[in-house]
């Protein structure tokens, strides 16, 4: 005749072993959501948190890319060039820490979103774009380039998503690559034409869209 702690007993190996199999599909998950260059969340990863942090009004999308990061590819090699990836992405972290969550979304392109806590993004984010440019440890000093960093404060698009956002960062980040200027919010001053989300020039876009106009 079964007791109660008989039964629990016959219970508990299948149990146990449901719950491992559980923690190593997360895990796998996890993995599977992580760059493994910079360690950084892929698109997949930082979409599926960042659309959480959206719903905070002080909300900034933030994206950045390497200039030239092509020629440091050929001129110093691809260890460089990932050794500046790997740069990024930790500067990257710091600066989003305590709340916020950073993503590389392929090559050398990266995202972010922050919680503005105080409305004095566009200082903090001025000073990123400094320390994002600053030399590699353990390179060529003489392996320089410059970060184009663009941002979008999420309440100012409320009908946007973050695909949205990201958009409008993009529209602007090649603004500020027409112009050099380094930083430029978005939403401030002409938006370039954009179609499926991408920029003209980008992988996506087709050329001849109609420009998107001057952003309110």
């Amino acid at each position: 005749m079964n007791t109660p702690v008989t039964v629990l007993l016959s219970v508990l190996p299948p149990a146990a072993g449901w719950a491992v199999h559980a923690w190593r599909l997360r895990a796998r998950l996890n993995t599977a959501r992580r760059d493994p260059l910079t360690g950084l969340r892929t698109r997949d990863g930082f979409n599926r948190r960042a659309t959480v942090l959206l719903k905070d009004p002080r909300a900034v999308v933030v994206l950045a890319d390497v200039d030239r990061f092509k020629q440091i590819n050929d001129m110093y090699g691809h260890a460089a060039g990932d050794a500046l990836l790997k740069a990024i992405a930790e500067r990257l972290t710091h600066y989003v820490q305590g709340g916020g969550v950073a993503g590389r979304l392929g090559g050398d392109e990266f995202a972010a979103v922050v919680i503005d806590d105080h409305g004095t993004a566009g200082d903090l984010l001025a000073v990123l774009n400094g320390v994002l440019a600053r030399p590699v440890d353990g390179q060529d000093p003489a392996m320089r380039t410059t970060v184009s960093l663009d941002w979008v404060r999420a309440a100012d698009f409320p009908d946007d998503d973050l695909s949205g956002l990201l958009r409008r960062a993009d529209e602007a980040m090649y603004a500020v690559k027409q112009a050099r200027a380094g930083l430029r919010r978005a939403g401030l001053g002409r938006l370039f034409a954009t179609v499926t989300g991408r920029r003209s020039g980008r992988i996506g876009a087709r050329t001849g869209a109609p420009a998107v106009g001057v952003a309110a």
